[in-house]
C-alpha cells in the first residue's frame, strides 16, 4: 500500500479526470438553447457531430450521477487530508516527534551494529572449525 501523499495526490489527480470527464459529458449532451431572443439554433441536420443531445431526464440523471462522484472524491481527499501526521500538533510537538525518531534510530542502528559484529565474529568461529576439520 501507498504512503498517504501518493494516496492524497492519486486522489487529486482522478478528481481533476473525473472534473475533465463531467466536463465533456456535459459539452457533448447538453440540449441546444439560446441565451438570448437574438440567437438562432441551427437546424438538426447541421447540427455538430460531437453535440449528441440527450433527452431532459437522462441528461440530469448522468450530471447528477456525475455530482455524486465528484463529491464522493472530493471527501476521499478531505478523509486523506485529515488523516496527515502534523496537522493536530504544534511545531514544537513535530520537533519532540522528530527527536524521539532520532534517538530511536540511533538504538536500532547501534544494534545494527553489534548484529554485524557479532555475525563477522561467528563467521571467524566458522571459519576456523571448518578449517580445523580439514586438518583431520
Amino acid at each position: 500500500m501507498s504512503d498517504r501523499l501518493s494516496q492524497l495526490q492519486e486522489a487529486v489527480d482522478q478528481l481533476m479526470d473525473q472534473f475533465i470527464a463531467t466536463y465533456f459529458y456535459i459539452d457533448r449532451h447538453h440540449d441546444l438553447k439560446t441565451f438570448s431572443p437574438k440567437d438562432t439554433i441551427a437546424p438538426s441536420k447541421d447540427q455538430p457531430p460531437e453535440v449528441d443531445t440527450l433527452p431532459p431526464d437522462v441528461f440530469q440523471a448522468g450530471q447528477l450521477e456525475l455530482a455524486r462522484d465528484l463529491i464522493t472524491r472530493e471527501q476521499q481527499i478531505e478523509y486523506l487530508i485529515s488523516s496527515l501526521p502534523g496537522l493536530d500538533n504544534s511545531e514544537h510537538d513535530q520537533m519532540q516527534s522528530i527527536k524521539e525518531l532520532e534517538e530511536e534510530l540511533t538504538v536500532a542502528e547501534k544494534q545494527r551494529q553489534e548484529a554485524v559484529k557479532e555475525k563477522d565474529e561467528v563467521l571467524v568461529k566458522l571459519d576456523q572449525t571448518l578449517r580445523s576439520i580439514r586438518r583431520y
